[in-house]
């Protein structure tokens, strides 16, 4: 049993807020998006609220950005559900609905098997990334780190 998990925090910038007729389209995906998740392989956990999505949680004071963390047992499945099936479909209209960013707006970090990361977690790591690139303490997957236990079970071996 592995005993780091992948966190991810992903922030997207709306063209409008989320009660905008042109977010329309996205919201009506979110129900499906989280649903897929929760059923992904590797999948641990997500934050939500009791409506069951992570739009009511607010990073910065900008009603346009949208914030979605969770947590995984890999980078492999992350990518797995990021990038094939249904979310792949959804990821494709990104553009709809949302603006390019300028600065890092994912970011991936080990945790501990059972610590659930906060909002104060996601504030450092993209504050991390942003000022320094990818590191062993905030990476992406272009430029991803393996976990601190996968490390020293390489290190034994040599």
């Amino acid at each position: 049993m592995a005993s780091y998990h992948l966190a991810q925090v992903n922030i997207a910038y709306g063209i409008e807020t989320l009660d905008h007729p042109v977010m329309a389209g996205f919201v009506a995906e979110l129900d499906r998006l989280n649903a897929l998740a929760d059923i992904s392989e590797g999948f641990i956990w997500r934050l939500q609220s009791d409506e069951g999505d992570a739009t009511a949680f607010k990073l910065y004071d900008d009603e346009k950005i949208i914030l979605n963390m969770s947590v995984w047992e890999s980078i492999e499945t992350l990518k797995s559900y990021v990038y094939s099936g249904e979310h792949l479909e959804i990821l494709k209209q990104k553009k709809q609905w949302f603006e390019k960013t300028k600065s890092a707006h994912l970011v991936l970090w080990w945790v501990p098997a059972g610590e659930i990361p906060s909002i104060e977690d996601v504030k450092s790591k993209l504050s991390l990334i942003q000022k320094l690139g990818p590191s062993e303490q905030a990476f992406n997957f272009a430029r991803a780190y393996p976990a601190p236990d996968s490390i020293c079970i390489e290190s034994e071996r040599a």
